[in-house]
């Protein structure tokens, strides 16, 4: 089953960053932008984790 992140979840997940730093990542594409499930943004997990391993693995 698919698990989706709230923004404080994901924020929680990327070690506490700031909205700001988050918002400026989503802009650049360095986060992927969240999914609209009736009002909110919702991530989901597996695919927000798929992204982080790619951009640690470009970084290697």
């Amino acid at each position: 089953m698919q698990r989706y992140l709230t923004f404080t979840e994901l924020r929680a997940k990327l070690g506490n960053r700031s909205r700001s730093a988050c918002y400026l990542d989503f802009e650049s594409g360095r986060l992927p932008r969240g999914i609209k499930l009736g009002g909110r943004l919702y991530w989901p997990e597996a695919e927000l984790d798929a992204h982080l391993q790619s951009l640690r693995e470009e970084a290697a």
